[in-house]
């Protein structure tokens, strides 16, 4: 059994995300026998500078990439679709709003350091997409911080200060200057980039790779 060290930068609010997860994990169950993965979440803003009150996705959407409402439509239809097919269901979203995502990304910082960073990153994805919630929330935060079981009060006091702040900035700029503009972005043992939200498939037969590359360098370092 190879363990390989998974690194995924994304966003909450970024749909290929929840996506490219899905089908990471499917690769992983095929792969079960093979390989293990120890996955750490990275922030990504993909709207760093989004007001608190957030904007409407289709005019953002507009504005951001110079679409009209029927490319919009059709590319969120296609969107549900891929989701379906790795297990995700978007809900009924028709829309919405788009939000700042700052504040989740200090809450998943210290999440990791509590083991429970994946659970919260999923519970942030389900908000925002399954019940058009709003992640710069305070409130709906740390609803979706007590579903999971972490500590409210200890969420509330992250939140009413800057705590952790500098520490993600710092992991974003990190990331920025290794290239990373777009995600989800999945990295592999520090050093193999898998961009998007791809099919299983892909991940599959990049991972087989990896760690087959992996036991090749433990056995002859061990020779």
């Amino acid at each position: 059994m190879v363990e390989l060290q998974i690194d995924i930068v994304s966003d909450v609010s970024c749909p290929w995300c929840i996506i490219g997860y899905n089908s990471l994990q499917l690769a992983l169950s095929q792969l079960s026998k093979e390989v293990s993965a120890d996955i750490t979440w990275h922030p990504f803003e993909l709207n760093p500078s989004m007001p608190a009150e957030g904007q409407d996705v289709n005019e953002h959407l507009g504005q951001k990439y110079g679409i009209d409402s029927a490319q919009i439509e059709q590319n969120r239809a296609a969107i549900k679709q891929r989701g379906l097919s790795v297990g995700y269901e978007f809900g009924h979203r028709g829309g919405g709003r788009i939000y700042n995502t700052f504040d989740a990304h200090r809450l998943l910082h210290w999440a990791k350091q509590e083991n429970k960073q994946t659970e919260l990153k999923l519970a942030l994805f389900d908000l925002y997409f399954k019940e058009s919630g709003n992640p710069s929330d305070h409130q709906q935060l740390l609803n979706t911080v007590r579903k999971i079981g972490l500590d409210t009060d200890t969420a509330a006091a992250i939140l009413s200060a800057d705590t952790y702040a500098q520490d993600v900035r710092k992991e974003q700029q990190h990331y920025q200057t290794m290239g990373i503009s777009s995600v989800p972005a999945v990295i592999v043992n520090n050093k193999h980039l898998i961009s998007g939200g791809q099919p299983a498939e892909v991940f599959a037969n990049a991972l087989r790779q990896i760690s087959k590359e992996q036991a090749q360098a433990q056995a002859q370092a061990q020779a």
